[in-house]
């Protein structure tokens, strides 16, 4: 736990940002000095199994900060933004009983709105929603924002460091295990190695793919996330600025 007095908190925080914008380590930073847990918003870190391919926070990163959200069912397991935001709503809960800072990270934006906008789902459980009603009172919601330049170079460092960190040894051991008609199988770099294992494409092309594949993402996460006017958007360093001197506002 963090070695931070616990303080009567009253909102949660939320930080969104495209892939590779460093969500991560702003978190991280963020939970350690306000005495902070964090609830992971990624519909592919959700997965038992999957790490490097998508790229949850290593064990080193986790260390002395509680992380929830990560590793909750199996690829082969069906788990909704419905499933989501239930379970999200009791960690929060027991976050704020236990008198820590809730922080919600993630780039899942349909997970983030179901949250701070109380999305109530339909039996299916599919992404039409009903009754939408914000609750943006008690979320206080910040951006990472990067420059296009700076983000495509992230995306291609982590592609490299994904391929130089047994990405192929994950891939085969998934893919003897799980079928690549999976969405969790699907939605992932897997694939991209896959092809790359089989020979059809080379290491260069599968990092150049992986990387095309990640940028589409962000563009498509920062459309998302545009729409929302109540995000404040700053730096990765004006957000941890901002927040320490503005932390009354949490409360």
């Amino acid at each position: 736990m963090p070695a931070v007095k616990p303080t009567n908190w009253q909102k949660v925080l939320v930080i969104v940002g495209p892939t590779a914008s460093g969500k991560t380590g702003v978190a991280i930073g963020l939970a350690q000095k306000l005495g902070g847990e964090i609830i992971s918003a990624d519909s592919r870190a959700i997965y038992k199994s999957m790490d490097i391919g998508t790229a949850k926070p290593i064990p080193e990163e986790q260390a002395g900060v509680p992380h929830w959200g990560i590793d909750l069912v199996n690829p082969d397991e069906r788990f909704t933004a419905a499933d989501f935001k239930a379970y999200a709503e009791q960690k929060i809960a027991e976050i704020l009983a236990r008198g820590h800072l809730p922080i919600i990270v993630g780039g899942t934006g349909l997970y983030v709105d179901a949250l701070i906008y109380n999305y109530t789902f339909s039996e299916q459980a599919k992404t039409t929603q009903s009754d939408r009603q914000s609750l943006e009172h008690k979320f206080y919601t910040v951006g990472i924002k990067t420059d296009k330049a700076e983000l495509r170079e992230r995306i291609a460092l982590r592609a490299e460091q994904m391929f130089d960190n047994k990405i192929v040894q994950e891939t085969e051991r998934l893919a003897k295990q799980y079928s690549f008609d999976l969405q969790s199988m699907r939605s992932n770099i897997y694939p991209i190695v896959w092809r790359m294992i089989n020979g059809e494409l080379t290491r260069e092309q599968a990092i150049a793919a992986a990387v095309l594949d990640d940028w589409h993402l962000a563009k498509r996460q920062l459309t998302w996330f545009k729409r929302n006017p109540s995000i404040i958007w700053l730096s990765r360093t004006e957000i941890v600025n901002f927040i320490c001197a503005s932390k009354n506002k949490l409360r």
